[in-house]
């Protein structure tokens, strides 16, 4: 069905469906899905992803990942609820809105390095409405859209490695690194953006221009191990999986949400052992092709 109404999840959604993968089990063997990342090491390379105002708090969460030993994002709040996620001892990066009062966003930097997050980030596409040319206000705080000398000025306010959230073409992805991020979250962030590339298309065309030394995290469209196999395939380091987590949250809380994590890790296991890619960067991208009949 013609998608009429531009929304770029099922515009994601249809392109990660037409994705197929040839089988190549010969010789293969049990794979190890463990990643190094940002000097620590996980279980897995699907992250979860940068929620926010969840309303059991975000605490259970980030404990969730925690128990799977995946590295987890934490979105919107204040830094005492980014501090409760901390104190769980996950491996948590917090990710900060653009906020028109750069107060706002150099006190989460400082909070962040001085308690002991992994990395932070800028949320930089949710500055605008998605159907207006103003800035938006999120949760009462208004925003706006950080210019490159104020991303830099973000980026030198803190020894902690800083990722740019929302890049979705090969030009931001080289102004990031060009201005010193550590890397970028590839995404649309759930249809701000109508008829918005799906991010893993632009996947191989980014990392061919930022090179293997730049960090790529698939953000958007994964919700099982399938889906993070492919994005991984197609030149991703990491991937992030947040709405999948949401249901066992509710229902189990940090139990729900690393059961969740570890099913989507096997998934994604089983697809390593069937194209004979014994670990994450053993994975060969010539497995991907486009089902053009799908």
């Amino acid at each position: 069905m013609k998608n009429k109404n531009g929304n770029s999840d099922q515009i994601a959604r249809k392109y990660m469906d037409s994705l197929v993968v040839e089988e190549r089990v010969l010789g293969a063997v049990r794979p190890d899905t463990k990643v190094t990342f940002l000097g620590e090491e996980f279980d897995t390379p699907i992250m979860a992803g940068a929620l926010s105002h969840l309303p059991n708090g975000m605490a259970p969460y980030a404990e969730g990942a925690k128990l799977a030993n995946a590295a987890c994002f934490i979105g919107m709040g204040d830094n005492e609820t980014f501090g409760a996620c901390l104190d769980t001892g996950a491996k948590v990066i917090k990710i900060i809105k653009p906020y028109a009062n750069r107060e706002e966003i150099f006190s989460r930097l400082r909070y962040a390095e001085e308690h002991g997050a992994l990395a932070v980030g800028l949320d930089g596409g949710h500055a605008i409405k998605p159907e207006s040319p103003e800035f938006d206000t999120i949760q009462g705080c208004p925003m706006k859209l950080p210019t490159l000398e104020e991303l830099k000025e973000y980026i030198a306010a803190t020894k902690l490695p800083f990722f740019l959230k929302d890049i979705l073409s090969v030009r931001d992805a080289v102004l990031a690194k060009e201005i010193g991020a550590a890397g970028v979250i590839i995404g649309h962030h759930h249809d701000l953006m109508h008829w918005a590339t799906p991010p893993v298309y632009l996947m191989k065309q980014i990392r061919e221009a930022v090179g293997d030394d730049f960090i790529l995290i698939a953000d958007g469209g994964i919700e099982d191990g399938f889906d993070a196999f492919k994005a991984l395939a197609m030149g991703a380091d990491m991937v992030c999986v947040g709405r999948a987590l949401m249901p066992p949250y509710m229902k189990d809380g940090a139990e729900g949400v690393a059961a969740t994590i570890r099913t989507l890790n096997d998934e994604l296991a089983s697809m390593m052992y069937r194209t004979a890619a014994a670990d994450v960067k053993s994975i060969d991208p010539s497995v991907i092709h486009e089902g053009w009949w799908l």
